[in-house]
């Protein structure tokens, strides 16, 4: 159970994060479906793998953020990571998958979109959201955040802001829309792994605790209480820090969030990366095939004559 027993229901479901959640794939599923055939009949229905897709990415989110597996991320870091592992490498692709492109057109043809498209440029988006997602885990930083329920929030929507532009560049929805070629995306796709190393270095190498709110029983009770109805005193008094409820120590549990964290960005990464080389290879031989059959049709035709 790691723990989860000793907490209420609505610390561990988070009811109301699981309402906005439901209330999410509803709405997602009404523009895709009667919305589209009021207003863009003509346009190309989702998939039933895009509706799943979608489906999937909304879990995934809600028990990384208001399920179960949030409130052990205030437990336990290697829990945090694998919340911010799928928050910001793996939901924001899906979900860019997963939605239309007359979707994206409507909501991205207003005039006023005009004025932030330097925004999206891909060594901005690039630049952006390594420097956002590095920024966060300098520990001094990371518990600030941590511990300014505000703060926290803000910064979270801005990352996951962040990581929606950084990821158009590789799923591209609106095809038309697409900035870069496949060697290129490719290229992106490895800069981006070579950004977010030093990140995972620094908290896998590094020998002492740099977190207070996985060290410091006080910092800890002031994190929870965010996300833990009652007093953060309690807290104290019941379990008397997170070690309570880890088996590893600090460090350990610290080094192994880091791994989980490299190990999904480099198998996130891996995986895109076979997709563009594939769509790649294929364009490429599909290109070649051509040209060799409009070469033979030009043989024939100078043949005849």
């Amino acid at each position: 159970m790691l723990g989860l027993q000793y907490f209420k229901f609505q610390a561990v479901w988070s009811p109301m994060f699981l309402f906005a959640t439901i209330a999410v794939v509803i709405a997602y599923l009404y523009i895709i479906g009667p919305w589209r055939e009021k207003h863009f009949p003509m346009e190309k229905k989702a998939s039933g793998g895009q509706i799943a897709l979608f489906i999937s990415a909304a879990i995934l989110y809600y028990i990384t953020n208001g399920g179960p597996s949030s409130l052990l991320g205030h437990i336990m870091f290697s829990f945090h990571m694998v919340n911010m592992s799928v928050s910001y490498l793996i939901v924001p692709p899906m979900v860019l998958a997963s939605i239309p492109s007359f979707v994206w057109k409507k909501v991205f043809s207003a005039p006023i979109w005009q004025k932030f498209k330097f925004l999206m440029h891909p060594i901005v988006t690039l630049i952006l959201f390594n420097m956002t997602f590095s920024i966060y885990h300098i520990p001094i930083v990371h518990d600030y955040v941590m511990t300014h329920f505000t703060v926290h929030r803000v910064y979270y929507v801005v990352m996951l802001i962040m990581a929606f532009m950084m990821w158009w560049h590789v799923i591209t929805p609106v095809k038309e829309w697409a900035k870069l070629a496949h060697v290129k995306k490719m290229a992106y796709i490895f800069a981006n792994g070579v950004l977010l190393t030093p990140a995972c270095a620094l908290i896998i190498f590094t020998s002492a605790p740099l977190y207070s709110i996985y060290s410091d029983p006080e910092v800890w009770a002031q994190a929870m209480g965010y996300c833990v109805p009652g007093d953060p005193r309690d807290l104290l008094a019941q379990f008397e820090g997170p070690q309570f409820f880890n088996m590893f120590t600090v460090v350990e549990d610290q080094q192994t969030g880091g791994i989980i964290m490299k190990l999904v960005q480099e198998v996130t990464y891996g995986v895109l990366l076979g997709f563009v080389f594939r769509d790649w290879f294929n364009k490429e031989h599909k290109q070649e095939d051509l040209d060799a059959k409009l070469l033979k049709e030009a043989m024939l035709v100078n043949h005849n004559k």
